[in-house]
């Protein structure tokens, strides 16, 4: 994993097409920037829908490296099926990635890793 950085906020489109236009410039001008990814939400509410304190949680966990998603609901003390729907959630959100590998003599289990070493969250109401 790359020491990419998430960065979680709210804000307009109008700021996120200003930031695209400022990327755009700086490739124009052979300038590098840090690898980093931002997903904005327009509404906080949409952000907190997605952001829950227990996904929170799950995302501090998940953070330190490659965990099979058992592992994840026995370390947070919650059910596999709600951590597996969580994960599932912040999978389409962009925030976490996960895979399969084989597990001997009872098939495949599925692992979670984290797309950055750094998440970032920023709102403003």
């Amino acid at each position: 994993m790359k020491k990419t950085r998430v960065s979680i906020a709210t804000g307009s489109a109008g700021e996120f097409f200003d930031r695209v236009r400022e990327h755009a410039g700086k490739l124009d001008r052979g300038e590098s920037f840090p690898a980093a990814i931002t997903i904005t939400f327009e509404d906080p509410e949409d952000l907190l829908k997605v952001l829950t304190a227990e996904r929170v949680r799950l995302l501090r966990r998940a953070r330190a490296g490659s965990v099979p998603i058992s592992d994840l609901a026995s370390g947070l003390r919650r059910d596999v099926r709600a951590v597996s729907r969580d994960v599932g959630l912040l999978e389409r959100a962009g925030l976490l990635r996960t895979h399969y590998r084989p597990n001997p003599g009872h098939g495949r289990i599925r692992i979670v890793e984290p797309v950055a070493r750094e998440y970032r969250l920023t709102a403003s109401l």
